[in-house]
């Protein structure tokens, strides 16, 4: 068996153990951090979450733990050749996606919300990463968690990300909605000019 290596099984060492769960925690307590942060709405804010907060959050916790779970289940789809290697690109993949989570929402400043949400005078954010994408900081968060699954070094633990990928896709689909209906015209041209996730792609 060849199980995550995270956990101190074999191929483990101590820097790679501490090294991700330093990540992990960090993210971890960063998510809470924001939660906390931004737990009361400003008065007069217009709420059109529908729920999506929650199925985000629960979307991205399922795909970590399915991804562990996956990789002690198929040991035999277990990356064979080069881990060290592949367990420090889901690292990298892991500080990528915090850094760009992050930065996107420090230009945001107090226009960040975790739910859905428009607080009055909001206007349309069109500097820093969201020039060429609406959503950056999902982006990143998707980084984060396919970092994860990386570094459970199992082929088929990847194919966890599809639970995030609808977490997500509900979220944005419902974010995008509020704020065409809440911002006008000015949000819809935004969203011709840009793309989602990713420049010039998607």
């Amino acid at each position: 068996m060849r199980p995550p290596i995270f956990f101190g099984n074999a191929g483990a060492s101590i820097a790679t153990v501490v090294a991700f769960w330093v990540v992990f925690y960090v993210w971890f307590g960063a998510e809470l951090y924001l939660g906390y942060r931004s737990r009361r709405l400003p008065s007069g804010t217009v709420e059109r979450d529908k729920g999506s907060k929650w199925w985000l959050i629960a979307s991205v916790w399922v795909t970590v733990t399915a991804g562990i779970w996956i990789a002690e289940l198929f040991p035999d789809a277990a990356i064979k050749s080069g881990r060290e290697v592949v367990f420090i690109v889901g690292l990298v993949l892991m500080i990528a996606g915090l850094a760009l989570r992050w930065y996107s929402i420090s230009v945001l400043g107090t226009s960040f919300i975790c739910k859905v949400a428009t607080p009055p005078g909001l206007q349309v954010v069109q500097s820093g990463p969201y020039r060429w994408i609406r959503h950056p900081s999902y982006t990143g968060g998707l980084l984060t968690v396919l970092g994860v699954l990386v570094c459970c070094l199992n082929w088929a633990s990847l194919a966890a990300l599809i639970v995030v990928a609808f977490g997500y896709a509900n979220r944005i689909r419902v974010e995008e909605r509020a704020l065409a209906a809440d911002l006008g015209p000015a949000y819809r041209d935004y969203m011709r000019r840009t793309r989602r996730l990713i420049p010039f792609l998607l």
